[in-house]
């Protein structure tokens, strides 16, 4: 069983390379953000990881906003408010906002995530500046409505998909494997933000384990079929090394596998 997996650009974020890295960067120029949630499809089966967030938190969080995530998912055919199965990487603002547009959904958490996001480390501004306490709050409703799906570590979600507890970023933070065409895809998510976190063992600096989040470069580079197949959370980048989804998306969506 082999999937296709999507990637959807919604959002955009002008910043200098110096805010990607611990350290900052002698080179330092601009290199944006950009934000995306994915789709996975296959055997019956879709499975969209991460929810992305709204036109009013881009405005409060001075980010551009492009689109819905939902409406580049309707763009590939897919209808949010059907989707049974939501990965959610971890709860920053940019990856669980909008989870209440998939209302049919399960999500699927990392204990350890809901303990870091709802524990003694959001006392830090440090730790809870890129959460969003009603997102939390939200997902905390969803527990007790019986729809979130707690994972302690690794786990397979169906048959050539798993997530991967890998932290660093935050303390839960998963990844995607997923089995494509051309062998094991890894959503990296914020796993590694961009190429060269992950190539040149340069962290990220919203971290909350800087030993995770370089040991997480290991495992990302042992799950995947080859380095050319793990795919960073919000590299614009990405979009140069895949192909669009079709003539009519180019900019909007691309293919993965």
């Amino acid at each position: 069983m082999s999937y296709e997996v999507y990637a959807i650009k919604y959002a955009h974020h002008a910043r200098r390379a110096s805010e990607n890295f611990i350290g900052g960067d002698p080179h330092d120029g601009p290199m944006p953000l950009d934000y995306f949630v994915w789709l996975i499809r296959g055997g019956g089966r879709e499975i969209v990881v991460d929810t992305g967030f709204s036109a009013a938190m881009a405005k409060k969080r001075g980010r551009d906003h492009i689109r819905c995530p939902t409406e580049g998912l309707r763009l590939l055919g897919t209808d949010a408010a059907s989707v049974k199965d939501v990965v959610i990487t971890h709860l920053h603002y940019d990856h669980v906002g909008n989870f209440d547009l998939f209302p049919a959904a399960t999500l699927h958490l990392q204990d350890l995530e809901m303990r870091y996001a709802t524990g003694r480390y959001m006392g830090h501004e440090c730790f809870r500046g890129a959460y969003e306490v009603e997102d939390v709050v939200g997902m905390v409703r969803r527990v007790y409505e019986n729809r979130v799906r707690f994972q302690d570590g690794d786990a397979e979600i169906a048959p050539g998909i798993s997530v991967h507890l890998i932290g660093g970023h935050t303390m839960g933070l998963q990844a995607v494997r997923v089995r494509t065409r051309s062998g094991w895809l890894v959503l990296a998510s914020d796993a590694s933000h961009f190429y060269a976190n992950l190539e040149q063992t340069r962290p990220f600096p919203i971290v909350w384990s800087v030993a995770d989040m370089v040991e997480g470069y290991r495992k990302l580079t042992s799950l995947a079929e080859s380095p050319a197949h793990i795919v960073p959370g919000h590299d614009p980048l990405v979009f140069k090394r895949y192909p669009a989804a079709s003539r009519d998306l180019e900019g909007v969506a691309i293919r993965l596998d």
